[in-house]
């Protein structure tokens, strides 16, 4: 039994350490983790209200994922996301979703692709709702769902990875400029032309949302807001 309880302890960690990796992530993208700050484990503990070791092994998740970088005797930095780094993170993500939806639209079956209808539904919802969380965890159960009718579990992999490298920026300034709304819309437009077996009209359409995306993050980040209601975690 001793053994037993050893095991259900590490799981426990393992869990919180999970929990709090996803926490930073979110935080990330409503802009409370700034990019270029330097966070100490201590200090992001006590906002989280925990010890100092799950939230110190959530962060070297994140830089494994290139999210941040380890800071001697200090903490973690914030990577920053250039100009650069978005265009061929998005240049690579067209390279790879575009034909492989093409693919998808060739094999699947409607019933398939009507299984993600209610998720595009949830992207919507989130846009109208300003939960921009609950927006990108939709639109990722939605394109991962969409990839991995292809039946290639590693290019899967992959494009998450590269959405994680993304964050994709600006989210916040689309909410505010009202522009979200539209950009989730486009998921039922794709579904629409895939259940209609329209492999052109699919691709276009993924290429212009990847597009349409990179071009919204330019936008963001040229008229850059604070996040509506956020308090920033802690740099101490």
């Amino acid at each position: 039994m001793g053994d037993l309880k050893q095991f259900s302890l590490i799981t426990a960690q393992e869990r919180l350490r999970d929990q709090v990796a996803h926490a930073l992530r979110a935080a990330l993208v409503a802009g409370e983790l700034r990019p270029g700050h330097v966070y100490s484990a201590p200090g992001l503990a006590a906002d989280f209200g925990i010890s100092a070791t799950p939230v110190r092994e959530a962060m070297l998740d994140l830089a494994r994922e290139g999210l941040v970088e380890p800071v001697r005797n200090k903490g973690f930095r914030i990577t920053e996301v250039s100009e650069r780094d978005l265009d061929q993170y998005t240049e690579l993500r067209a390279l790879i979703e575009v034909p492989t939806i093409g693919l998808v639209t060739q094999i699947a079956t409607e019933e398939q692709l009507e299984e993600l209808r209610p998720v595009a539904e949830e992207i919507v919802a989130h846009a109208r709702d300003h939960d921009l969380i609950g927006y990108l965890d939709a639109d990722r159960r939605f394109h991962l769902g969409l990839l991995a009718l292809g039946g290639n579990d590693r290019l899967v992999e992959t494009v998450g990875d590269l959405r994680k490298r993304s964050r994709l920026y600006g989210l916040t300034r689309l909410d505010e400029l009202g522009q979200l709304v539209a950009s989730a819309e486009e998921h039922h437009e794709l579904l629409d032309l895939m259940v209609a077996g329209d492999e052109a009209a699919a691709e276009e359409c993924m290429a212009r949302h990847l597009g349409h995306v990179r071009s919204l993050w330019a936008q963001a980040r040229d008229e850059p807001v604070e996040p509506r209601g956020k308090r920033g975690l802690s740099t101490r």
